[in-house]
């Protein structure tokens, strides 16, 4: 085991007897239903310059890095920055024209963070989306206050399963790393949540509950509807300070 992986491994062993102050989440496929109108746009770039790819493998290793490492991942050979961020840049205004007309968020999402937010908890996001996308589910979702804390993949940190993200997400809310619960629906995620040292929730969109394992993971919920009528909250004892 590495330095880095003890040290998480002991974080997390650690944080059973202390509070939660922060949650943290993911936005694809976590905060929002989006993934699968992000695979759709990955098949439409991929056609337009001619790349056969399989899908699911795609997704699999793509799903929490960051944009331009997506790209050099989809294109298979060296992307200078520019070249890249172009790429990405159209694929993610193809994503926003598939998913507008149909946005929806993960079922009880809105609900749940607000519920966290009544009890006290500082709410973040942490994702490899960029500032646009994110600004994009700010303007659709029906959640207020909007979480004032997002970390994005296009802030020069790398993607997941790097823990920077929500590192600098805890750093931004003032919150200890051991202090959090971070909600995710992919492996990538969870395995960066456990490298940063903090707990994790998988939600199963995309990804089964086996595939969002970890001695760090709490629960495991199709949506945020499940984990409320589970009273996670409650049976974590998150109250209000």
């Amino acid at each position: 085991m590495s330095d880095e992986s003890g040290s998480a491994a002991r974080a997390v062993a650690s944080v059973g007897a202390l509070r939660i102050d922060a949650l943290i989440f993911d936005m694809d496929g976590t905060m929002v239903d989006s993934m699968p109108s992000h695979e759709q746009s990955w098949g439409e770039l991929a056609r337009r310059y001619g790349i056969a790819v399989d899908m699911p493998d795609l997704m699999r290793r793509t799903t929490g890095r960051t944009g331009l490492e997506c790209m050099r991942i989809l294109f298979d050979r060296e992307l200078s920055d520019a070249q890249a961020f172009a790429y990405l840049q159209e694929k993610e205004e193809l994503y926003r024209e598939i998913f507008a007309p149909k946005f929806a968020e993960v079922e009880g999402f809105s609900a749940f963070a607000s519920s966290a937010r009544a009890r006290g908890l500082h709410i973040g996001v942490g994702t490899a989306g960029d500032r646009h996308n994110v600004a994009f589910a700010y303007a659709h979702l029906k959640l207020r206050p909007l979480p004032t804390v997002a970390v994005g993949g296009d802030e020069g940190l790398p993607g997941k399963p790097e823990p920077a993200i929500f590192l600098e997400v805890a750093r931004r809310l003032g919150v200890s790393p051991a202090h959090c619960i971070v909600f995710e629906d992919a492996p990538l995620g969870i395995e960066a949540a456990r490298r940063a040292g903090m707990r994790a929730v998988g939600i199963c969109t995309g990804h089964s509950a086996a595939e969002l394992a970890g001695n760090h993971v709490l629960a495991h919920a199709k949506n945020f509807t499940e984990l409320t009528n589970n009273n996670f909250l409650e049976k974590h004892h998150v109250a209000k300070l």
